[in-house]
Protein backbone atom coordinates (compact mmCIF):
# COMPACT_ATOMS: atom_id res chain seq x y z
CA UNK A 1 0.00 0.00 0.00
CA UNK A 2 1.51 3.52 -1.17
CA UNK A 3 0.33 6.59 -0.38
CA UNK A 4 0.54 9.10 -3.14
CA UNK A 5 1.70 12.35 -2.89
CA UNK A 6 5.63 12.68 -1.78
CA UNK A 7 5.81 14.04 2.08
CA UNK A 8 8.63 16.71 1.25
CA UNK A 9 7.04 18.76 -2.41
CA UNK A 10 2.74 18.79 -1.79
CA UNK A 11 0.81 20.66 0.76
CA UNK A 12 -2.43 19.94 0.88
CA UNK A 13 -4.76 20.95 4.28
CA UNK A 14 -2.02 22.28 6.22
CA UNK A 15 0.11 18.66 5.88
CA UNK A 16 1.53 16.68 3.33
CA UNK A 17 0.70 13.98 1.10
CA UNK A 18 3.27 11.24 1.09
CA UNK A 19 4.43 7.96 0.10
CA UNK A 20 5.23 4.67 2.42
CA UNK A 21 7.37 2.50 0.36
CA UNK A 22 8.52 0.08 3.11
CA UNK A 23 5.29 -0.35 4.28
CA UNK A 24 4.38 -1.31 1.03
CA UNK A 25 7.03 -3.80 0.04
CA UNK A 26 6.19 -5.56 3.41
CA UNK A 27 2.92 -6.07 3.31
CA UNK A 28 2.93 -7.09 -0.44
CA UNK A 29 5.88 -9.88 0.55
CA UNK A 30 3.47 -11.09 3.61
CA UNK A 31 0.69 -11.24 0.88
CA UNK A 32 3.20 -12.87 -1.68
CA UNK A 33 3.71 -16.00 0.63
CA UNK A 34 0.53 -16.45 1.86
CA UNK A 35 -1.76 -19.51 0.03
CA UNK A 36 -3.00 -18.74 -3.67
CA UNK A 37 -6.17 -16.75 -3.29
CA UNK A 38 -4.03 -14.01 -1.42
CA UNK A 39 -2.21 -13.77 -4.88
CA UNK A 40 -4.84 -12.02 -6.36
CA UNK A 41 -5.17 -9.51 -3.65
CA UNK A 42 -1.36 -9.09 -3.84
CA UNK A 43 -1.85 -7.79 -7.34
CA UNK A 44 -4.45 -5.26 -6.40
CA UNK A 45 -1.72 -3.93 -3.97
CA UNK A 46 0.54 -3.67 -6.24
CA UNK A 47 -1.74 -2.02 -8.97
CA UNK A 48 -3.20 0.30 -6.09
CA UNK A 49 0.55 1.35 -5.37
CA UNK A 50 0.81 2.56 -8.87
CA UNK A 51 -2.77 4.78 -9.55
CA UNK A 52 -1.41 6.10 -5.99
CA UNK A 53 1.77 7.12 -7.37
CA UNK A 54 0.17 8.68 -10.78
CA UNK A 55 -2.56 10.05 -8.64
CA UNK A 56 0.26 11.87 -6.59
CA UNK A 57 2.37 13.16 -9.87
CA UNK A 58 -1.39 14.60 -10.86
CA UNK A 59 -1.77 16.08 -6.95
CA UNK A 60 1.87 17.42 -7.82
CA UNK A 61 0.87 18.99 -10.92
CA UNK A 62 -2.71 20.72 -9.52
CA UNK A 63 -4.61 18.15 -11.84
CA UNK A 64 -6.53 17.68 -8.37
CA UNK A 65 -9.37 16.41 -10.43
CA UNK A 66 -7.48 13.64 -11.69
CA UNK A 67 -5.46 12.65 -9.12
CA UNK A 68 -9.32 11.96 -7.62
CA UNK A 69 -9.84 9.65 -10.30
CA UNK A 70 -6.71 7.59 -9.38
CA UNK A 71 -7.13 7.26 -5.94
CA UNK A 72 -10.96 6.95 -6.41
CA UNK A 73 -9.97 3.87 -8.45
CA UNK A 74 -7.93 2.33 -6.13
CA UNK A 75 -10.32 2.57 -3.21
CA UNK A 76 -12.64 0.56 -5.91
CA UNK A 77 -10.34 -2.08 -6.70
CA UNK A 78 -9.30 -2.35 -2.82
CA UNK A 79 -11.69 -0.97 -0.70
CA UNK A 80 -9.82 -1.71 2.31
CA UNK A 81 -6.71 0.47 1.23
CA UNK A 82 -5.98 3.53 3.99
CA UNK A 83 -3.69 5.21 2.06
CA UNK A 84 -6.31 5.22 -0.90
CA UNK A 85 -8.61 6.94 1.61
CA UNK A 86 -6.65 8.99 2.90
CA UNK A 87 -5.23 10.31 -0.64
CA UNK A 88 -8.96 11.00 -1.31
CA UNK A 89 -9.19 12.53 1.75
CA UNK A 90 -6.45 14.91 1.84
CA UNK A 91 -7.08 15.97 -2.09
CA UNK A 92 -10.81 16.84 -1.41
CA UNK A 93 -9.57 18.63 1.15
CA UNK A 94 -7.47 20.88 -0.98
CA UNK A 95 -10.26 21.02 -3.47
CA UNK A 96 -12.65 22.35 -0.32
CA UNK A 97 -10.14 24.56 1.21
CA UNK A 98 -9.75 26.15 -2.55
CA UNK A 99 -13.32 26.64 -3.47
CA UNK A 100 -14.58 27.10 0.12
CA UNK A 101 -17.09 24.52 -0.15
CA UNK A 102 -18.42 23.33 2.65
CA UNK A 103 -20.09 19.91 1.16
CA UNK A 104 -16.33 19.03 -0.23
CA UNK A 105 -15.25 19.72 3.85
CA UNK A 106 -17.85 17.37 4.49
CA UNK A 107 -16.78 14.44 2.04
CA UNK A 108 -12.96 14.92 2.88
CA UNK A 109 -14.19 14.71 6.60
CA UNK A 110 -16.02 11.30 5.71
CA UNK A 111 -13.29 10.15 3.55
CA UNK A 112 -10.64 10.79 6.92
CA UNK A 113 -12.55 9.17 9.24
CA UNK A 114 -13.26 5.61 6.32
CA UNK A 115 -9.25 5.76 6.38
CA UNK A 116 -9.18 5.58 9.86
CA UNK A 117 -11.66 2.96 9.95
CA UNK A 118 -9.48 0.55 8.42
CA UNK A 119 -6.26 2.05 10.07
CA UNK A 120 -7.07 3.61 13.34
CA UNK A 121 -2.91 4.62 13.84
CA UNK A 122 -2.81 5.97 9.87
CA UNK A 123 -0.57 8.93 11.51
CA UNK A 124 -1.07 11.30 8.19
CA UNK A 125 -5.03 10.86 8.42
CA UNK A 126 -5.01 11.54 12.29
CA UNK A 127 -3.59 14.84 10.93
CA UNK A 128 -5.18 16.14 8.13
CA UNK A 129 -8.61 15.08 10.15
CA UNK A 130 -7.06 18.00 12.52
CA UNK A 131 -6.11 20.27 10.67
CA UNK A 132 -9.93 19.69 8.68
CA UNK A 133 -11.28 20.30 12.37
CA UNK A 134 -9.19 23.37 12.48
CA UNK A 135 -9.63 24.87 9.40
CA UNK A 136 -14.07 24.31 9.85
CA UNK A 137 -13.95 26.06 13.64
CA UNK A 138 -13.77 22.67 15.86
CA UNK A 139 -10.37 23.32 17.30
CA UNK A 140 -11.84 21.33 20.32
CA UNK A 141 -12.25 18.44 18.20
CA UNK A 142 -9.28 18.56 16.80
CA UNK A 143 -6.87 18.06 20.16
CA UNK A 144 -9.82 15.98 21.55
CA UNK A 145 -9.03 13.57 18.47
CA UNK A 146 -5.34 13.44 18.74
CA UNK A 147 -5.65 12.88 22.32
CA UNK A 148 -8.05 9.89 21.97
CA UNK A 149 -5.30 8.68 19.77
CA UNK A 150 -2.60 9.36 22.25
CA UNK A 151 -4.69 8.10 24.75
CA UNK A 152 -5.06 4.59 22.92
CA UNK A 153 -1.60 4.03 22.28
CA UNK A 154 0.50 5.38 25.19
CA UNK A 155 3.45 3.61 24.07
CA UNK A 156 3.61 5.47 20.65
CA UNK A 157 5.50 8.16 20.15
CA UNK A 158 4.41 9.31 17.27
CA UNK A 159 0.49 10.89 18.36
CA UNK A 160 2.89 13.13 20.88
CA UNK A 161 4.53 14.70 17.85
CA UNK A 162 0.82 15.39 16.49
CA UNK A 163 -0.32 16.76 19.43
CA UNK A 164 2.94 19.15 19.95
CA UNK A 165 1.79 20.24 16.51
CA UNK A 166 -1.34 21.08 17.30
CA UNK A 167 -0.57 23.02 20.36
CA UNK A 168 2.62 24.86 18.10
CA UNK A 169 0.06 26.32 15.18
CA UNK A 170 -2.68 27.27 18.52
CA UNK A 171 0.37 29.61 19.82
CA UNK A 172 1.50 27.53 22.68
CA UNK A 173 4.95 26.86 21.89
CA UNK A 174 6.01 25.74 25.55
CA UNK A 175 3.29 22.74 25.85
CA UNK A 176 4.59 21.62 22.30
CA UNK A 177 7.98 21.50 23.27
CA UNK A 178 6.53 19.31 26.40
CA UNK A 179 4.88 17.06 24.63
CA UNK A 180 8.00 16.71 21.52
CA UNK A 181 10.37 15.99 25.05
CA UNK A 182 7.76 13.32 25.87
CA UNK A 183 8.01 11.84 22.30
CA UNK A 184 11.92 11.46 22.23
CA UNK A 185 12.60 10.12 25.65
CA UNK A 186 10.03 7.47 24.96
CA UNK A 187 11.36 6.47 21.47
CA UNK A 188 14.69 7.95 20.95
CA UNK A 189 14.94 6.78 17.69
CA UNK A 190 12.21 8.36 16.21
CA UNK A 191 13.67 11.04 13.81
CA UNK A 192 10.59 12.71 12.99
CA UNK A 193 10.11 13.87 16.60
CA UNK A 194 13.77 14.98 16.79
CA UNK A 195 13.09 17.09 13.39
CA UNK A 196 10.00 18.43 14.77
CA UNK A 197 12.05 19.23 18.10
CA UNK A 198 14.72 20.70 16.27
CA UNK A 199 12.69 22.98 14.56
CA UNK A 200 10.70 24.15 17.11
CA UNK A 201 13.68 25.15 19.60
CA UNK A 202 14.98 26.77 16.06
CA UNK A 203 11.74 28.66 15.80
CA UNK A 204 12.51 29.53 19.45
CA UNK A 205 16.17 31.04 19.05
CA UNK A 206 17.67 27.91 21.05
CA UNK A 207 20.05 27.35 17.94
CA UNK A 208 22.80 25.37 20.08
CA UNK A 209 20.15 22.90 21.49
CA UNK A 210 18.84 22.70 17.83
CA UNK A 211 21.47 21.75 16.36
CA UNK A 212 21.82 19.00 18.63
CA UNK A 213 18.71 17.80 17.85
CA UNK A 214 18.98 18.35 13.89
CA UNK A 215 22.26 16.72 14.25
CA UNK A 216 20.33 13.73 16.37
CA UNK A 217 17.93 13.21 13.74
CA UNK A 218 20.31 13.51 10.70
CA UNK A 219 22.00 10.22 12.46
CA UNK A 220 18.69 8.64 12.35
CA UNK A 221 17.85 9.02 9.13
CA UNK A 222 20.92 10.67 6.71
CA UNK A 223 18.71 10.42 3.74
CA UNK A 224 16.98 13.86 4.58
CA UNK A 225 19.05 16.63 2.72
CA UNK A 226 16.97 19.61 4.27
CA UNK A 227 18.59 18.28 7.56
CA UNK A 228 22.08 18.28 6.85
CA UNK A 229 20.95 22.11 5.19
CA UNK A 230 19.43 22.81 8.86
CA UNK A 231 22.70 21.06 10.54
CA UNK A 232 25.28 23.40 8.02
CA UNK A 233 23.31 26.79 8.33
CA UNK A 234 23.05 26.68 12.29
CA UNK A 235 26.60 25.61 12.52
CA UNK A 236 27.85 28.38 10.58
CA UNK A 237 25.78 31.01 12.41
CA UNK A 238 26.97 29.82 15.78
CA UNK A 239 30.45 29.78 14.86
CA UNK A 240 30.25 33.48 13.01
CA UNK A 241 28.20 34.19 16.08
CA UNK A 242 30.92 32.99 18.38
CA UNK A 243 34.24 34.80 16.12
CA UNK A 244 32.01 38.34 16.48
CA UNK A 245 32.08 37.74 20.41
CA UNK A 246 35.88 36.96 20.53
CA UNK A 247 36.69 39.54 18.43
CA UNK A 248 34.64 42.60 20.67
CA UNK A 249 36.00 41.16 23.53
CA UNK A 250 39.37 41.29 22.15
CA UNK A 251 38.52 44.45 21.06
CA UNK A 252 37.12 45.67 24.19
CA UNK A 253 40.43 44.80 26.16
CA UNK A 254 42.20 46.51 23.70
CA UNK A 255 40.77 49.51 24.58
CA UNK A 256 42.56 52.01 27.04
CA UNK A 257 40.96 53.22 30.15
CA UNK A 258 39.44 56.92 29.55
CA UNK A 259 41.46 59.49 31.23
CA UNK A 260 41.02 60.27 35.01
CA UNK A 261 39.30 56.66 35.42
CA UNK A 262 42.04 54.69 36.67
CA UNK A 263 41.73 52.62 39.57
CA UNK A 264 42.50 53.16 43.22
CA UNK A 265 44.30 50.57 45.48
Amino acid sequence: MLPAVNHKTTQTGGKLLFHRNSSFRLRAAVLLVATAPFLSSAGCHWSASGKNALGAQLHEQGQYTAALQQFQQVVADDPTNPDGYYNLAATTHQLAKQRNDEALYANAEALYNQCLDHDPNHIECHRGLAVLLMDTGRPDKAFALVKNWASQNPMDSQPRVELARLYEEAGEPQTALKYLEDAVQQDANNSRAWLALARLRESTGDLPQALQNYQHALALNNSQPMIAERVAAISQKLNSDLDAAHHAAATQIAQPLPYGNTSRY
